[in-house]
């Protein structure tokens, strides 16, 4: 490794996948892989004491997925950046991603020179996304009533959709019945929906519940 090389952690739950990642770039100059993680939680120990400059993180992992990961990095203020690398593009996994503070968004049969040139953008701190990746995110921009939720709103939204009432949403989350109703308004208009039930509805055709 030399001083200009870009540091890397590996995260995901597929031991081929990081075998793989790991041959691709040690066989590329200007990287060094640091090491790997399996999940979320494993991701967060190795990159406190590795300190690496870009993350590739998968989301959906066993024992630990990606956007809890990258959202308590985001709250560290982590040095890291993460590169989301992923077989899925569907807006209830991207848009959480790249709320939780991912740099880039890329999908796992990216062409590896497109993986490296990505990896040396996040290191610079540069949004870097996949195509269909980008697409998604500008239609969700754009379409009205299609903005995409907060956390805390799809946290009120699963536990609307379980049946449960204002009030004991509120002792859930540890908020009042007033935020409740705050944020199911919120979710409401982003859905274009008026009431529970549509919300719910809405909810689970367009991914976000599921």
């Amino acid at each position: 490794m030399t001083s200009d090389d870009i540091s890397v952690l590996i995260v995901d739950d597929h031991p081929v996948v990081r075998d793989g990642l790991r041959g691709m770039f040690a066989g590329a100059p200007g990287f060094t892989v640091l090491g790997e993680a399996s999940n979320g939680v494993e991701a967060l120990e190795r990159a406190a004491a590795l300190d690496p400059d870009v993350i590739l993180m998968d989301l959906r992992m066993p024992g630990g997925g990606g956007v809890d990961a990258i959202r308590e990095l985001t709250r560290r203020a982590a040095r890291a950046k993460v590169l989301v690398l992923t077989t899925y593009d569907t807006d209830s996994d991207t848009l959480p991603a790249i709320e939780a503070g991912a740099t880039g968004y890329l999908l796992k049969d990216a062409p590896r020179e497109e993986l490296f040139t990505a990896v040396r953008a996040a290191a610079e701190g540069r949004t870097v996304l996949s195509p269909a990746v980008a697409t998604r995110l500008v239609t969700a921009v754009r379409t009205p009533g299609n903005e995409p939720l907060s956390a805390r709103e799809r946290e009120v939204l699963a536990l609307v959709a379980r049946g449960t009432s204002n009030r004991e949403i509120a002792r859930e989350l540890f908020i009042s019945e007033a935020t409740v109703k705050t944020h199911l308004t919120h979710l409401y208009g982003k859905l274009g929906v008026k009431d529970r039930a549509a919300a719910v509805a809405t909810a689970y055709e367009r991914g976000i519940l599921g």
